[in-house]
């Protein structure tokens, strides 16, 4: 059987939801018509260097999930294989749930949300975190030279599976960035029309 994210989403109570609503016997045939979906290629590796932040989501020993956005330059979460992703993480408030939830349990579902295309990546993937300094080459991938912080760990994703979500109800936003790249070169009268004196 391909290894794909139903492998570890359709649990038995989520079967039996499917059933009484009625999508269990299609959702049963997606299962068994699934691709591997464990190892990432051009397109989500494309996704993912696009992206200036992403949706973590952790589990604690007490089964709370808890959900943080992770932010940065555009490109931080890096791919260093097909199977495994990572970022720098930075001193914060010091209150270390996520790494205490990962240190834990090791599970995360990540939500890859780029706005401009209006595309969601989801992953799951079991994480573990690594002192940098016993890492070097590894930090020297993972750290941004020009971004000033400390860098108290690092933190790998090992991809079990992933998917993609439709985008009907996403809506489509610019950072600021991102509107000056794409919106403005192919549009100047945006430019003039809000530079314009009345």
């Amino acid at each position: 059987m391909s290894q794909n994210f139903t492998n570890y989403t359709f649990t038995d109570s989520v079967k039996k939801a499917q059933e009484q609503f009625g999508s269990r016997e299609m959702y049963e045939k997606v299962e068994t018509r699934l691709p591997d979906q464990s190892q990432v290629y051009h397109r989500e590796i494309a996704h993912i260097e696009k992206l200036d932040g992403f949706y973590m989501a952790t589990v604690n020993e007490d089964g709370w999930p808890y959900v943080q956005f992770r932010g940065g330059s555009k490109g931080f979460l890096k791919v260093i294989d097909q199977q495994t992703l990572g970022y720098a993480d930075f001193k914060g408030n010091m209150q270390y749930i996520s790494t205490g939830n990962i240190n834990s349990t090791k599970k995360t579902s990540l939500i890859l949300m780029h706005y401009p295309t209006k595309t969601r990546l989801k992953i799951w993937a079991e994480t573990e975190i690594l002192n940098p300094e016993e890492h070097p080459e590894l930090k020297e991938k993972l750290v941004d030279s020009d971004y000033k912080a400390q860098v108290e760990r690092l933190v790998l994703f090992h991809i079990q599976a992933y998917d993609w979500n439709c985008p009907q109800h996403i809506p489509q936003r610019y950072t600021v960035e991102e509107f000056k790249e794409e919106m403005l070169p192919n549009n100047p009268e945006i430019l003039e029309d809000c530079c314009s004196e009345e």
